[in-house]
């Protein structure tokens, strides 16, 4: 099996990032986007996916978070699809619901290389310190375009830090179980032949 893994570079007037992944990974994450809460959900999804995560992000931070967020879900969405390559003896579909406290969330994804993105929630407070709480669906969103996902998301919960997190959590479970490799399998996993 070769290695699963993708290193991809961005740089716009907004923000500039450095992102390598690895798939199969242990969980390791070394991140920093100057978004204290985005830094520990981005080291969650590593840990709890067990992929391998490195993100560097020098964002517009001054502005606000959205291009820093969106443009680090853009990339890693990128590493995803470079990662995957042709998909060939993926799962592809999985199902998670994760709870935390009085949260849960639930993810729905087949990694299909067909972008769509639905979602169901709204988050109990607007912000968790310097994280916008809807960007955490923006990031959803935009990984989704970029690394080819059909994505369905849900959310409810009292406290928006629970719900990202168990957001973040459930997408990132979903995410592992689709893209492991059935050793049953040796080609993509449709009738049409390719994904």
């Amino acid at each position: 099996m070769s290695e699963r893994t993708a290193t991809i570079s961005r740089e716009t007037t907004e923000t500039t990032i450095e992102c390598s992944l690895t798939i199969d990974g242990s969980g390791a994450a070394d991140v920093g986007t100057g978004i204290g809460f985005f830094d520990h959900m981005l080291t969650s999804f590593a840990k709890h996916g067990l992929f391998d995560l490195e993100v560097d992000c020098d964002g517009d931070l001054a502005v606000d978070d959205h291009h820093t967020v969106e443009d680090v879900a853009i990339v890693l969405g990128e590493a995803f699809d470079e990662a995957l390559d042709d998909r060939a003896g993926i799962v592809r579909y999985a199902d998670r619901r994760v709870p935390l406290d009085e949260a849960v969330a639930g993810a729905v994804v087949d990694v299909s290389g067909r972008p769509r993105f639905y979602f169901d929630g709204e988050f109990s407070q607007a912000r968790i310190g310097e994280f916008t709480s809807d960007m955490a669906r923006h990031f959803a969103e935009s990984l989704a375009m970029n690394a080819g996902l059909t994505l369905h998301l849900e959310v409810s919960g009292e406290n928006a830090h629970h719900e990202v997190e168990a957001l973040f959590k459930a997408l990132t479970r979903a995410l592992d179980d689709a893209t492991r490799l059935d050793d049953r399998r040796e080609d993509a996993p449709s009738t049409k032949g390719t994904l």
